[in-house]
């Protein structure tokens, strides 16, 4: 299994994921051009994409997903609840509905709601030969029933989407504060340091931090926030990364 994150911020996300018979991207929230120009960057043909998954119906997760599927025709996964919102899926013949998990070949996608202001959201466990990346963004928190899903896996590509005071007293109105910092919001750098300690085990090898506000966070800070409550729980870990926002990031053995 490889991964490389293609975009990830307040402006547009997209991951693409390759498993043994399977080339996935995990949202489409940046132009479509970019997105073909990311994946030619790194050798994939955007013909190979066969299948999309889709976390949640945001402009930042969504923007090319129809421009995208009317060249390229990939299978697209939703569950039920979020596919009734789309009306140019409607009548696109290569909708697979689904609950929560899929299973492809030796590929089996586990498919967890997440705490967020938007229908059927869902964050992602991917597993093939013993191997295991977890996808966990745009939440307000991570429920404790699926810590025992979540734990232990190879690659953590999870949310540090902002730091608390730099929100606090930054420009945002009062009830987009309220918004992020909400159960249905987004993960700060103190929370995501805080799941991290909760689930990484002796088989993780890498975690990027995901989604960072270019307002209310910086790399540097969310590095320090994470290492820090982490060795608040005695724990040391040493390849944490940060997703940039228009660079895509290394490719990921998992």
């Amino acid at each position: 299994m490889k991964a490389c994150i293609l975009a990830s911020g307040s402006k547009g996300n997209c991951t693409y994921i390759e498993t043994n018979n399977h080339y996935i991207l995990l949202d489409m929230g940046k132009n479509k051009k970019y997105i073909v120009d990311s994946l030619k960057s790194i050798g994939v043909d955007p013909s190979k994409i066969d299948i999309i998954l889709i976390s949640h119906l945001h402009t930042d997760h969504t923007s090319s997903l129809e421009k995208f599927i009317n060249q390229y025709h990939p299978d697209v996964y939703m569950p039920e609840e979020m596919f009734k919102e789309v009306e140019y899926l409607q009548e696109y013949d290569k909708v697979n509905i689904y609950s929560d998990e899929i299973l492809l070949d030796s590929l089996k996608i586990n498919a967890i709601k997440s705490s967020h202001d938007a229908v059927g959201s869902r964050n992602f466990i991917f597993e093939e030969d013993g191997k295991s990346l977890v996808q966990i963004t745009d939440t307000g928190y991570i429920k404790s029933k699926y810590f025992s899903k979540l734990k232990n896996k190879n690659v953590y590509l999870i949310e540090s989407n902002h730091d608390v005071e730099m929100l606090t007293h930054g420009p945002y109105p009062d009830w987009l504060k309220q918004r992020v910092l909400s159960d249905e919001g987004h993960l700060s750098n103190q929370a995501c340091g805080f799941y991290l300690s909760k689930l990484i085990g002796q088989d993780t090898k890498t975690i990027y931090l995901m989604h960072l506000s270019e307002i209310n966070n910086d790399p540097k800070i969310a590095l320090n926030t994470v290492n820090d409550t982490l060795k608040e729980y005695n724990i040391t870990f040493n390849d944490i990364k940060c997703a940039a926002q228009d660079e895509k990031s290394d490719l990921i053995e998992v």
